[in-house]
This record gives structure tokens, C-alpha cells and sequence, in this order.
């Protein structure tokens, strides 16, 4: 399997989450990559965080959104980023972090966290009106998925399998 760095970056383009993780394949939902029990990221140049649990992220193609789904017993089940779409290279994948987030916990509680932070970047980084549109409409959207929708209901479950 190849590592691939994936880089997030917000709309003024400072670096924000970023961590090296494994190719898992692709199938019709995008691109899986994983992440083994105490695998690190890192958010900007913070010291790095460990991760307890394996954890396996979703790459959309032509969608404003990446997933991260976490095993078990992290409380936060599901975790989507809006984001730009992804560029995808050879060795790195990156996005724009749009702030908003869809939050899937572990008994089932589903909400939006950030959105007083997505209304402030409207401002101080002038979002074009299709970017936030894009960015709500699939906040919106996957609100709703989340809960209803493969690969929210068990397709992750098969690509967690492979990094435990």
C-alpha cells in the first residue's frame, strides 16, 4: 500500500489538518484511505496528536465534503469536513476546509458544529456567494445521509476492517 499525505488548508491557504495515511482503493464513493491505531496528525505546526484508534477518511470526487470515520470507542462515529473538492495527486491529496461540519456520534445525535465560524470566514475571507452555496447545500445534504445513506451505514465498516 502507498502513503499519501492529505493536506487541509483554509481559504487564506495556511496550513491546517495534515497527516500521511494509507491508499485503501476506491470504489463508487471515492477514494479510502486509512489510518492505523497510533497514527499521528498534525493541525498547522501544533504538536502532533496520536491517535488511540484506527480511523479510516473518504475522498469524494466532485463533491464538497471528506468523511472520517472513527472505530470504536471514539464517541464521534462520523466526522465530515465541507470542504472544496479534492485535488487528488499521486502522493498528496488536498482541500479547502470551508469550517462547517457534520457530526455523527455514536448514539445516533447528528449536528452541524462551526457554523458561527463558517458565517465569520464569509466575511474576513470574501467566500464567493457559489462557495458558500456549495458549502451549505451539501452541509445540508449530509445532515441527512449521514443517517440514511451508504457509505454513512456500513461500506466504511469494510475499509476500518483493513487498518485495524
Amino acid at each position: 500500500m502507498r502513503n499519501v499525505r492529505v493536506v487541509y488548508r483554509k481559504y487564506d491557504q495556511r496550513l491546517h489538518w495534515h497527516q500521511w495515511m494509507l491508499y485503501l482503493g476506491e470504489d463508487q464513493y471515492g477514494v479510502w484511505l486509512g489510518a492505523r491505531a497510533n497514527s499521528v496528525s498534525q493541525r498547522g505546526d501544533e504538536p502532533e496528536m496520536h491517535h488511540s484508534q484506527a480511523h479510516v477518511q473518504l475522498f469524494p470526487r466532485d463533491r464538497w465534503f471528506t468523511a472520517i470515520f472513527n472505530d470504536e470507542p471514539r464517541s464521534t462515529v462520523i466526522y465530515c469536513d465541507i470542504t472544496t473538492p479534492v485535488t487528488f495527486g499521486e502522493t498528496e491529496f488536498t482541500m479547502i476546509d470551508l469550517d462547517l461540519d457534520v457530526v455523527k456520534k455514536r448514539d445516533g445525535t447528528v449536528y452541524v458544529d462551526d457554523e458561527d465560524e463558517f458565517a465569520e470566514h464569509q466575511v474576513q475571507f470574501g467566500y464567493p456567494r457559489a462557495t458558500i452555496e456549495a458549502a451549505q447545500k451539501e452541509c445540508d445534504w449530509l445532515v441527512r445521509a449521514v443517517q440514511t445513506e451508504e457509505p454513512f451505514l456500513s461500506t466504511y465498516k469494510t475499509y476500518l476492517d483493513k487498518v485495524r
